[in-house]
């Protein structure tokens, strides 16, 4: 008996078949081979998210990471302030932000707004030292930590935006006794003072800002990717000597007891702070009030010509100084010519 059943027709086999069917084995052997390694490297990344999530920080004040770190950072600060004279008086204010330390030097014309100095980062009241004589030939001078800053003020609630950084600031002077002051800032402390200036100017009668960082034009690149090494605790402490020379124009940084304290500063305290920003050409032609800036040609924390350019189009009552071959440690470098430009500035100012 004949079978009439159908069947499918088998497919008819080309060349490329063939090949597929010769090289079977080997893709099988290579897929299986590359699904072996992404499950390695899914793991590997899942390890290391555990292990960054693990490690953060998640301190919402800034503080010392150990007690061991706290005491090399005051030993460092203890020797640089040594370098200062013996101040009139120690003088902690309470903020609703935590206490802020300042240091009063009494100076030339107890009756005149006195000049707050406002340090730059990791730096605190040592930063001075170059300064402080010369100044307090002009007017009683205080200095200031800056609160979430390594020093001796002592962060105690977050400070989450730049409103913030303003209101513990205008605490502080709101409890001076003088009835005005003017700011001195440098860099960091430099934005810091236009920051407040700009958003709680109460008692400021005018300010000076020697290159302050990220006000009148950004960060360069090599200067952010520079910093980003600089700035793990867990590095080398001569890379942030190195970043640290570099700022200075390669100066050398080994033995000065202000280096230390910011490489201490930099090492062992941990910041939670809103990282400054650019100011907008609208709250600087906001600023109603005298301002001095002094900007170093070769200063590594922005381009000088474009911050001059920025402070002159946008500031209504500015005088603008632009200090050639000077770095971004101008105020150590040149803190006679400082002293004289600020003289001036007060004695034009109202």
């Amino acid at each position: 008996m004949t079978d009439t059943s159908t069947a499918d027709p088998e497919p008819p086999v080309t060349p490329y078949d063939v090949g597929q069917s010769a090289a079977g084995p080997r893709r099988l052997r290579w897929w299986r081979h590359r699904r072996e390694w992404l499950k390695v490297a899914a793991t590997a990344l899942l390890l290391a998210l555990a292990g960054w999530l693990a490690l953060r920080d998640t301190t919402p004040v800034g503080y010392f990471t150990s007690a061991e770190g706290r005491d090399r950072f005051a030993a460092a600060y203890e020797r640089a302030m040594a370098q200062l004279p013996p101040p009139s008086a120690t003088v902690d204010v309470r903020t609703t932000y935590g206490v802020v330390r300042l240091y009063r030097f009494d100076g030339a014309h107890p009756g005149r707004a006195p000049l707050v100095l406002v340090p730059g980062r990791a730096s605190a009241s040592p930063l001075w030292a170059d300064n402080l004589d010369e100044l307090r030939r002009l007017r009683t001078v205080y200095t200031m930590d800056l609160l979430g800053e390594p020093g001796m003020s002592v962060q105690a609630r977050p400070i989450e935006d730049h409103a913030d950084q303003a209101a513990w600031f205008h605490e502080v002077l709101r409890q001076l006794p003088e009835p005005q002051v003017h700011l001195v800032g440098y860099s960091i402390g430099g934005w810091t003072a236009a920051n407040v200036v700009i958003r709680q100017p109460g008692k400021i009668a005018g300010v000076v800002l020697i290159d302050p960082a990220v006000t009148f034009a950004d960060l360069p690149f090599e200067t952010i990717v520079r910093s980003i090494p600089a700035s793990v605790r867990w590095t080398p402490k001569s890379w942030r000597d190195s970043f640290n020379s570099w700022t200075a124009g390669g100066a050398p940084v080994g033995d000065d007891p202000v280096a230390d304290v910011i490489e201490a500063g930099m090492q062992h305290y941990s910041l939670d702070l809103p990282a400054p920003t650019r100011f907008t050409d609208e709250q600087l032609r906001g600023l109603d009030l005298p301002v001095l800036v002094i900007l170093a040609e070769a200063s590594v924390m922005h381009d000088a010509r474009q911050a001059r350019r920025t402070a002159e189009a946008t500031l209504s009552q500015a005088t603008v100084h632009f200090y050639e071959d000077a770095t971004h440690a101008v105020n150590g470098e040149q803190p006679e010519r400082i002293a004289a430009d600020v003289a001036a500035f007060l004695a034009a100012a109202p």
